[in-house]
């Protein structure tokens, strides 16, 4: 049986890593003049490039690290410092600033695959967030279990691409800074606890 508390964790640390509400100014940006038509295309496309690269990455990955040598305590340790990092970016909005950066050239261009699944949706931080999370799974329910927030997670991304923009007018500037910083906060504490998760199944701690 699934517990409740494990799929709080991986709904929250996929949803916080993702930043579905933190894309909708992004993917205005990269979609300028278009209609909702093509808005939605664009938006599907990527979400479904994404899943599949988070799905590869959640059934594989542990496999890759076994084969390269990688133990899951010493990925849990790198993974939450990873986190970490992404978590002071949003703290102090160098993650948007970096990630409009990567919009500004490509403007003319189907950015669905790139930058919008990837590195925007699908990036090192969801990647480490998948293998982690599948490593920490009991059983095959609990690795579908975290498929499946996946899932919930870049759905909810699509939903709110299809309201881009009357949620951009409704949230300001200012309400997207103050989600972002407490998004940012809980990704901190629950890179710090990967940390320590990873320190203590290397029995660093005896």
């Amino acid at each position: 049986m699934i517990e409740t508390g494990f799929l709080i964790t991986a709904f929250a640390t996929l949803f916080v890593v993702v930043d579905p509400l933190g894309l909708v100014p992004l993917f205005i940006a990269l979609t300028p003049g278009m209609t909702r038509e093509e808005r939605r295309a664009i938006g599907l496309r990527a979400c479904f490039v994404a899943v599949g690269i988070l799905t590869t990455f959640g059934l594989l990955g542990e496999a890759v690290l076994g084969f390269i040598g990688i133990s899951m305590s010493a990925f849990r340790i790198a993974g939450g410092i990873l986190l970490f990092l992404t978590a002071l970016d949003m703290l102090f909005e160098r993650r948007t600033q970096r990630r409009e950066g990567q919009t500004a050239a490509d403007h003319d261009h189907d950015p669905s695959v790139f930058p919008l699944a990837i590195p925007l949706i699908a990036g090192p931080g969801a990647i480490a967030s998948m293998i982690l999370l599948v490593g920490s799974a009991e059983d095959w329910t609990g690795v579908l279990a975290v498929h499946l927030v996946m899932l919930v997670t870049v759905a909810s991304a699509f939903l709110l691409f299809l309201v881009a923009g009357p949620l951009e007018r409704l949230l300001g500037r200012i309400g997207t800074l103050v989600i972002t910083r407490l998004l940012g906060m809980l990704l901190a504490a629950l890179s710090v606890q990967f940390v320590i998760d990873g320190i203590r199944g290397s029995g660093l701690l005896g």
